[in-house]
């Protein structure tokens, strides 16, 4: 199980653990040995090992007899104990890669005390403890490269089961799995009446692998589950990180902080709340219609929609301690989450989207919230032309994803770069749509009147120079040229 332990849960966890006939693979018992290398250790071998014997987690227990299993105490502190001026829990995390989920629980039993180590199993890549992969052998602690028939078969693990089906919470009885999911509205946003009875919402989550039935007549909760439906992601304690925050700053640096929230619901049940909050705090541009002013919201909804559900989809659930972040700055709203796409951000319009996380992205498609096709980039773009605003920018930095909107800016506050950039989105779009930008179709992009299209031929002709844009019949007149990204057949 991994909610959230209180003493009383975590006493009767190791009552059960210490029940086991001998040590196991995911099982370590000690006494006093508190060595910080030995434990970075055993916490490589004992995920590694977790993930290959398809454990919901593997653990280590100080104050057991490993021959008796029978509770004797241990002088062993690890809130007190330190690495040269380090806390021990940031010393090992330091030297852990990949980054994992792991806590220690002090507690008394039998007037003694015991400490438990409750370690996530690894995901995708085999956890290294300063720089060496270490596994279980019975139990025996071995290095990975020496025993090359179980790293293959952990590589096999890792390629065969999504994040999505992987456990978040286990052993769960029916009022359990119903406290922690938001079931109403699981039913409420497949437009699906409410069952009047348990054991058919029970089915229904169990359909749609959002929980699943266990051997023992108890219940798991996969992360799909947990992440859309969870009530509370802080009772999930490998996915109380991946939850929203959303970020207000003064001006157009992270200097002064207006607002700081993270949010709690999962991405399903929360989602509309999300976008609400997000446009209660972004500011009012004014715009000139034909006969008539108004005041709109400085970003189309629309395409904050579309891109906050994209990082939610696209995110790498396996960085450890971080997730989807918006930060509203008072010239931009930027939009970042973990993990670089699987596309060049160029290509983001023409090329179907790769998703990580294919169940939850198909899931989210159900419900909608994403686009059924596409990436829904080309519906950004688009609202940011309706909008007069200057063209979305997508980055790659560090192993993560940002998209940015920028407020408005008159043409003559554009850069080169602004502008070609811009305009190459604009051709990407009209290509996708089966059309070609012409001198016409980007004045009206910029807002550029008929008398000035001098203007935009000079924006073309950057664009051209850049490489960005080409001439798609360069036997028609200059007036009559129609344009396509560089990419285009």
């Amino acid at each position: 199980m991994s909610i959230n332990r209180d003493t009383e849960y975590i006493v009767s966890l190791i009552k059960e653990l210490i029940k086991q006939p001998k040590e196991t693979e995911w099982l370590e018992f000690k006494h006093n040995n508190k060595e910080p290398h030995l434990i970075g250790e055993y916490i490589s071998a004992l995920s590694n090992s977790a993930a290959l014997n398809r454990k919901i987690n593997a653990y280590m227990i100080w104050g057991v007899d490993d021959n008796t299993h029978k509770i004797i105490g241990t002088t062993f502190s690890p809130s007190n104990k330190k690495v040269g001026n380090e806390v021990l829990e940031n010393w090992i995390l330091r030297l852990l890669e990949p980054k994992i989920e792991f806590k220690f629980y002090e507690v008394e039993i039998e007037n003694k005390k015991v400490v438990l180590l409750e370690i996530a199993p690894a995901h995708r890549h085999p956890v290294r403890f300063d720089g060496i992969e270490y596994i279980r052998v019975g139990s025996y602690k071995k290095k990975l490269k020496d025993l090359p028939e179980k790293e293959r078969s952990l590589w096999r693990i890792f390629d065969n089961i999504p994040f999505e089906k992987q456990i978040a919470a286990h052993n769960l009885n029916e009022s359990e799995v119903l406290k922690y999911l938001d079931y109403t509205k699981y039913f409420e946003l497949l437009d699906l009446p409410l069952p009047e009875n348990r054991n058919a919402i029970l089915k229904a989550l169990e359909d749609d692998e959002l929980i699943k039935k266990q051997d023992n007549n108890q219940y798991s909760i996969t992360n799909l589950g947990a992440i859309l439906f969870a009530k509370n992601l802080n009772q999930f304690n490998h996915l109380k990180r991946k939850a929203i925050r959303v970020i207000q700053y003064k001006d157009n640096t992270k200097l002064h902080t207006i607002k700081e929230i993270q949010g709690q619901k999962g991405y399903a049940v929360g989602f509309e709340g999300l976008i609400e909050y997000i446009n209660n705090l972004l500011p009012s541009n004014e715009i000139i219609g034909k006969a008539f002013r108004k005041t709109i919201k400085m970003y189309p909804e629309l395409a904050i929609r579309e891109l906050v559900a994209n990082a939610i989809i696209h995110q790498d659930f396996f960085q450890t301690g971080n997730s989807v972040m918006i930060e509203i700055y008072s010239n931009r709203i930027e939009i970042t989450n973990p993990g670089e796409p699987l596309v060049d951000t160029e290509r983001f319009l023409d090329t179907p989207p790769k998703s990580r996380n294919e169940i939850l992205a198909s899931f989210m498609r159900r419900i909608n919230i994403c686009e059924e096709r596409g990436s829904g980039i080309d519906k950004v773009v688009l609202q940011t032309e309706i909008f007069q605003l200057p063209a979305p920018v997508f980055r790659v930095v560090n192993g993560y994803t940002i998209s940015i909107l920028f407020a408005h800016k008159e043409l003559k506050e554009m850069n080169k770069q602004d502008r070609i950039w811009a305009t190459y989105l604009h051709a990407s779009l009209k290509y996708i749509q089966n059309e070609f930008m012409t001198n016409t179709s980007l004045r009206e992009r910029f807002g550029i009147e008929v008398k000035n299209r001098s203007m935009a031929s000079k924006i073309i002709n950057e664009a051209l120079e850049s490489g960005k844009i080409k001439i798609f019949d360069e036997s028609v007149g200059t007036k009559a040229r129609e344009y396509v990204p560089w990419w285009a057949k």
